[in-house]
């Protein structure tokens, strides 16, 4: 799949306030500075689609962008930010959890993992709510470009063989790396493939 048109349509705190529309959505989220918005940046052709920030937690908002007037692509708050309150947390789980449960338009999550990390609690913990909860999703390890081939094959097989500690089969899986453009052509013929089994 080519994207060829891809345009910011809404972002706010509410799933209530979401869109009115029966298209797919895919969203993203991962811990704060996983490389979100790069990732969606890259995956759009654009380079300011989704803001980048160096300052981790710089989305706070459910953002959505419509892309080949098809299907909606989300920007969900990411989760784990170590700087933000006790409240604001709270609020953020909030706002992700509600949209993740309850947004019947929600096809399928991305979950994001930084690729240059052993495998973190509080990731392996998301994933085995979603599980529990039902929510179709996939892992995608980004930053790839960070390391050398051997080791970011060494690092994100340390992580899948933790997740087959716990899960019988595992979701599907993706290598990515913005800067290197690299898992753009898997993600999209991923997300073509889901949003064309649902006609």
């Amino acid at each position: 799949m080519e994207i060829k048109s891809a345009e910011f349509v809404i972002s706010n705190t509410d799933y209530h306030k979401c869109p009115e529309s029966t298209m797919p959505e895919y969203a993203f989220i991962g811990r704060s500075n996983v490389g979100k918005s790069s990732l969606i940046n890259m995956l759009c052709n654009r380079k300011d689609l989704a803001m980048t920030s160096s300052r981790p937690g710089k989305t706070l908002l459910i953002n959505h962008f419509l892309i080949n007037d098809n299907w909606h692509l989300v920007d969900l708050p990411g989760y784990g930010y170590a700087t933000t309150g006790k409240v604001m947390r709270g609020k953020l789980q909030d706002i992700i959890e509600s949209y993740i449960l309850y947004r019947e338009q929600l096809t399928n999550l991305f979950v994001l993992v930084d690729s240059r990390h052993e495998p973190q609690k509080i990731d392996l913990e998301f994933m085995e709510w979603l599980g529990e909860c039902g929510v179709p999703f996939s892992v995608v390890f980004t930053k790839l470009d960070k390391m050398s081939n051997s080791k970011g094959k060494e690092n994100t097989k340390a992580y899948l063989d933790k997740l087959q500690e716990s899960w019988e089969e595992l979701p599907p899986v993706f290598y990515t790396s913005s800067e290197k453009r690299l898992g753009r052509e898997e993600l999209l013929n991923y997300i073509s493939e889901v949003t064309k089994s649902l006609k």
